[in-house]
């Protein structure tokens, strides 16, 4: 199969922009593709990716990428297609695609209708938003993080009862790489909040949970906003994420949101470390009381489980996860989900 991978305008797809959960999973889609023997044509921003494709294309210059995200963190770049660098992007890409592609091609959509130009410039071909974690979508084709986000978005603005399915939409989870996140028997100090400083992501709750308790809480993350309580590291690095969970004796990851996916938690879990989260969500779906971690709805129950999570046991969180969430395990899940799509130049529904 051939995939035209689009990525966002205002970061590359390296390591050093991982903080962006749909740049990450630009990346490491790339890299599972490729792994299958599957080619990948990636239109990215920059001169330079980290990612494992067949071929990079450069759609928006790294000057013009900088001066996009101007004294802003990346992370908090407008998704609206009618700004110069947008246009741009988007511009290219089309032009770009139109050079390379074939009859039977895909192209991945991440920045849902801020790209969607794109694929409208591509009527004959099928566009796929492969990992939504947001609720500007447009495609026929929709690969959502979780069930709950997938209900979330379909019944938006919706009368829910009235809404049929569609059944080339799918869940496909978000994954991690269990190269950069594995099982190591370690020494766990201190509670661990890490992911966007900003109230609605929870960061109160675990700053009043380890205050309460008198224990340790280290904090990181981009963003402005610090709790009063615990120790503010800053953003960390990519490759220095594993080690800080593995020395933790949790992570709090207590969004007020309905979370698409978080990829923290999973990351977290990925290397045995248990998480604290709340009972909505997408952790609804991946965190089961009293195995990998806790779900609360208020402060008791975060400070209760914050002491329970000590006689958890690391290693089968670890292997569980992997074999949820590794990219080794997702990547057989897109395949076939794209081997689905593909019974469309056939038979469709009637595909035997």
């Amino acid at each position: 199969m051939r995939f035209h991978l689009i990525a966002l305008p205002h970061t590359q797809v390296t390591k050093a922009f991982s903080t962006c959960a749909y740049t990450e999973k630009t990346l490491e889609f790339a890299n599972m593709m490729t792994s299958l023997g599957h080619e990948v044509y990636l239109y990215g921003s920059g001169d330079k990716t980290e990612a494992n494709a067949t071929e990079f294309i450069s759609c928006l210059p790294e000057q013009d990428r900088i001066e996009a995200v101007g004294d802003r963190h990346y992370t908090s770049a407008s998704f609206d297609n009618s700004l110069p660098h947008w246009q741009i992007f988007n511009r290219n890409a089309i032009a770009e695609i139109g050079k390379r592609i074939e009859q039977k091609d895909f192209i991945c959509i991440i920045g849902g209708l801020a790209q969607k130009p794109i694929a409208d410039a591509f009527p004959s071909h099928i566009s796929v938003e492969y990992g939504i974690g947001y609720s500007g979508i447009f495609s026929r084709f929709k690969v959502f993080e979780s069930h709950t986000w997938r209900s979330a978005v379909s019944a938006q603005n919706k009368n829910a009862a009235s809404i049929d399915i569609n059944f080339y939409d799918t869940v496909i989870n978000g994954y991690f790489n269990p190269a950069s996140f594995s099982y190591k028997k370690s020494d766990r100090k201190y509670y661990l909040y890490m992911g966007r400083m900003t109230q609605r992501k929870g960061v109160d709750i675990a700053s009043q949970a380890c205050e309460r308790l008198g224990v340790e809480l280290i904090m990181a993350g981009s963003g402005d906003y610090i709790p009063k309580y615990g120790t503010y590291i800053g953003e960390v690095k990519a490759d220095d994420r594993a080690d800080l969970f593995r020395g933790a004796i949790a992570t709090f990851t207590p969004t007020i949101y309905q979370e698409p996916f978080c990829n923290v938690h999973i990351q977290s879990m990925a290397v045995g470390t248990p998480v604290l989260t709340t009972d909505h969500g997408i952790f609804v779906e991946t965190v089961q009381n009293g195995f990998n971690g806790f779900r609360g709805h208020i402060l008791r129950d975060f400070t209760k489980a914050a002491e329970d999570v000590k006689s958890l046991d690391h290693k089968a969180i670890a292997i569980d996860t992997y074999n949820k969430y590794s990219t080794d395990t997702i990547k057989y899940k897109y395949d076939a989900y794209f081997q689905r799509l593909l019974t469309l130049f056939g038979d469709g529904w009637y595909s035997v």
